[in-house]
């Protein structure tokens, strides 16, 4: 029998002590902060800064930006210290190395999906970028880069070969996650609205229920 290493979660979006906990309890690999402003899962610096003590060091702290100022990752930065930052925007490959040299954090570059040709966006970042992150084309008008519940064809990642480790996102849930790894190959997978109770708000029993299923593949 083939040993499988478990898929590792990562949790985004998270603004509650009550969702944080779960999360760590139930075996969570990485917990999204999400800084952009625009977002319903949008957290001040100060709130991250609170919730952190209740993230022990095997979970890694991700800050989710999206097209970041300076100052913007400034003021975050000085308060609340995650050990990865995710850039969800369309950051250039010299924006994110720049981003990489001045905090010395690994970077989650997040890449928008809907054909197998957008994987070849990865070669540019593969010197920058820690892990990537795979996720679906907003729909048109959805004004928001992700967390759109949306998903692509997952089939098309079994082509991709990758040099980085990578994450699979977008309309991902606790009904459709077996699928979502088999079609994919996915090690890693990355939910935020698929564990909401509504828009922004996460539900603890779907993030818990969503981390057994994780735990049972």
């Amino acid at each position: 029998m083939s040993t499988h290493k478990k898929i590792d979660v990562k949790i985004c979006g998270v603004k509650t002590e009550e969702a944080v906990n779960t999360a760590v309890k139930g075996g969570v690999a990485f917990l999204g902060f999400n800084f952009y402003p625009a977002s319903p899962r949008f957290i001040t610096p100060e709130h991250a800064a609170q919730l952190e003590p209740l993230v022990p060091p095997s979970v890694q702290k991700v800050a989710l930006f999206v097209d970041p100022k300076d100052g913007e990752l400034e003021d975050t930065l000085n308060v609340f210290n995650p050990d990865m930052i995710q850039l969800h925007g369309m950051e250039s490959p010299s924006r994110v190395a720049e981003i990489k040299h001045l905090y010395n954090k690994p970077i989650i570059k997040a890449l928008s999906v809907s054909h197998i040709d957008d994987l070849e966006e990865t070669v540019a970042y593969e010197n920058i970028a820690s892990w990537f992150l795979f996720d679906a084309k907003p729909p048109k008008g959805a004004g928001l880069p992700g967390g759109n519940a949306v998903s692509f064809d997952w089939t098309i990642m079994k082509e991709y070969a990758s040099t980085l480790p990578w994450m699979l996102a977008g309309g991902i849930n606790a009904s459709n996650l077996k699928q979502a790894v088999e079609l994919s190959g996915a090690k890693a997978v990355d939910i935020s609205s698929g564990v909401e109770m509504a828009r922004g708000e996460k539900d603890p029993a779907l993030i818990q229920a969503f981390l057994e299923k994780a735990k049972s593949l």
